[in-house]
């Protein structure tokens, strides 16, 4: 089991959320020792999706207005069609993106969670993936659009949808692993 321990974990979401793109992860991650902090645009708790019928609802830790980059190693984007749409509406949600691309951390989206990269303009000459109908914005984007389980390439980590969640989490937690020891060195 990989020990994220001094892992600092954030989450953004709000509702519409698919379920099992967050609360696995977010379990994966907590079970690993990383300290997790779900942020959302209100406090109130936010409520998931099972294809397309409502789900389980989850109270964030804190909002994304007061959220910090430099708290935090690592972003994870949870898809979901509305969750993503709502949150590239907001300002500081893209711009936490920015940051934690510009600053070298991990960024990790899955299924309709890469339009937030679209919308942070960090896929002009990446590869990706995500959802099919999410493809086509990756592209023009700029982005080399691949249908795989998960893509890694430097800092940014995609999926395409829940059934892919065991390899994306282990993406996740094998680099940001990775980054915490380049840190230590």
């Amino acid at each position: 089991m990989t020990d994220l321990t001094k892992a600092r974990v954030l989450m953004i979401a709000t509702d519409g959320f698919e379920e099992s793109e967050l609360m696995k992860p977010r379990q994966a991650l907590l079970d690993a020792g990383a300290r997790v902090v779900l942020a959302s645009l209100k406090m109130d708790p936010i409520r998931g999706e099972t294809a397309g019928e409502k789900g389980a609802a989850i109270p964030p830790d804190a909002l994304v207005a007061d959220m910090d980059s430099g708290d935090f190693d690592a972003l994870v984007l949870p898809g979901g069609v509305g969750n993503p749409d709502r949150l590239r509406l907001d300002r500081r949600t893209v711009e936490l993106v920015q940051e934690f691309f510009d600053d070298g951390k991990v960024v990790a989206a899955i299924c309709h969670a890469p339009w937030l990269l679209v919308e942070a303009d960090i896929v002009d000459g990446r590869r990706v993936t995500g959802w099919p109908s999410v493809r086509t914005d990756l592209a023009n984007a700029g982005a080399a659009v691949v249908d795989a389980e998960v893509v890694i390439d430097g800092n940014l980590i995609t999926s395409r949808k829940p059934d892919d969640i065991p390899m994306f989490i282990d993406a996740i937690k094998s680099l940001l692993a990775e980054e915490l020891e380049a840190a230590v060195e």
